[in-house]
């Protein structure tokens, strides 16, 4: 019974132990409540407020990505990069002075392949014949002679058609004429004067121009299409000399004036040209001056040979290129002197009475514009 009445005594104890606890509590609470409340709930601060700085927080540095920034975006750009501006119109504006040069050698070419018409590697005296030929080196092929109409005066004359290139051009459909008149003093006896005068026309040509030149992305290469003309008269004062039966040489001096029309173009198109040009129709001309001579021999009864040659100056050259050219504006170029040989042969087979079969060459040697060249072919002569 003690025991049980020691118990009553610590459970009240206990309980007047909590019950005092919690009142403690409860009253310390608004107190507590009261302050929270005046720190976080007070009246506004008044202005100006005091400034604080910030507490400066640590930033770390990103770890490396695994892979590298310079992968391509799967997406393009919004924004492209703009196209760089190429460089080159000084150098288009000098391609300009190559057609120039292209144009001359086509004159001379012109000129060389139109002697054959007029028996450039024929004796000067001989009799009536007519011959068909075809050359390569420049393609031709075509027919030419001479026909005497009296004792003293004869004429030469032949018609071709021709297709040749050089240094960056190309004729093609080309018909050829020239015809001419020779005066020879046959009443002087085995050494006498005689003398020249023709012409030699190309009415039409269909013509390739190509025009190089380099920008700073790269080179340009331009060829374009259109149609040409030759034309030229001469007059020849020479010396010939029989000084055997199987020999005959000769000496001149030629005068030559030559005209060539171009009619205008524009450059074709083309992947990349950013210097285009636009060439006027014009007329190119130059006067040329030939000293020269030849030497036919007769080899036994069946073989007959001929050697021709001499220098050509040109003057009073002019180019009828007026090109205007993006970025260089209007271009002129000049046509200055030219200096060149000139050489001619054949080697004639006599494969029976009046019947000759004929192995020639002619070309010119020389710096550019003109250059070395040669054209060579086969012909069937008959004597009459």
């Amino acid at each position: 019974m003690q025991v049980f009445n020691v118990r009553r005594v610590i459970l009240a104890s206990v309980l007047t132990a909590v019950a005092t606890f919690a009142f403690v509590a409860v009253d310390t609470l608004p107190a507590a409540a009261a302050t929270i409340c005046e720190s976080e709930c007070g009246e506004p601060t008044p202005s100006p407020s005091p400034t604080y700085s910030p507490t400066p927080t640590y930033s770390p540095s990103p770890s490396p990505s695994p892979y590298p920034s310079s992968s391509p975006s799967p997406y393009p750009s919004s924004s492209p990069s703009p196209t760089p501006t190429p460089t080159g119109a000084d150098s288009s504006g000098g391609s300009i002075g190559g057609l120039a040069n292209q144009r001359f050698n086509q004159m001379i070419t012109n000129r060389v392949l139109g002697t054959v018409l007029l028996g450039v590697n024929e004796q000067v005296n001989c009799s009536n014949c007519v011959s068909a030929f075809g050359s390569a080196g420049s393609f031709s092929a075509g027919i030419h002679g001479r026909k005497e109409l009296t004792n003293n005066l004869s004429l030469l004359a032949g018609i071709a058609y021709t297709q040749y290139s050089e240094g960056g051009y190309n004729i093609t459909s080309a018909p050829i004429g020239a015809f001419a008149l020779r005066y020879d003093f046959t009443d002087w006896g085995s050494s006498r004067p005689f003398f020249d005068v023709g012409t030699i026309l190309t009415p039409w040509e269909k013509a390739r121009y190509t025009r190089s030149y380099n920008t700073s992305l790269g080179p340009v290469s331009v060829t374009s299409s259109t149609n040409a003309a030759n034309y030229a008269v001469y007059g020849r004062a020479g010396w010939i000399s029989r000084v055997s039966p199987r020999d005959e040489v000769a000496a001149s001096i030629e005068v030559w004036q030559l005209w060539q029309r171009v009619s205008g173009y524009t450059d074709s198109a083309v992947a990349f040209n950013p210097f285009d040009a636009s060439i006027a129709t014009g007329t190119d001309r130059t006067s040329l001056v030939k000293i020269g001579g030849q030497w036919t021999h007769l080899y036994g009864s069946n073989i007959e040979a001929n050697i021709n040659g001499g220098w050509v100056q040109s003057f009073a050259g002019h180019s009828g290129i007026v090109a205007t050219v993006t970025g260089d504006g209007v271009v002129v170029p000049t046509m200055g002197k030219q200096g060149w040989f000139e050489y001619g042969g054949r080697l004639g087979f006599r494969v029976q009475k009046g019947w000759i079969v004929d192995l020639f060459a002619n070309g010119t040697l020389g710096p550019q514009p003109v250059g070395n060249t040669i054209h060579g072919g086969v012909g069937l002569r008959i004597n009459y």
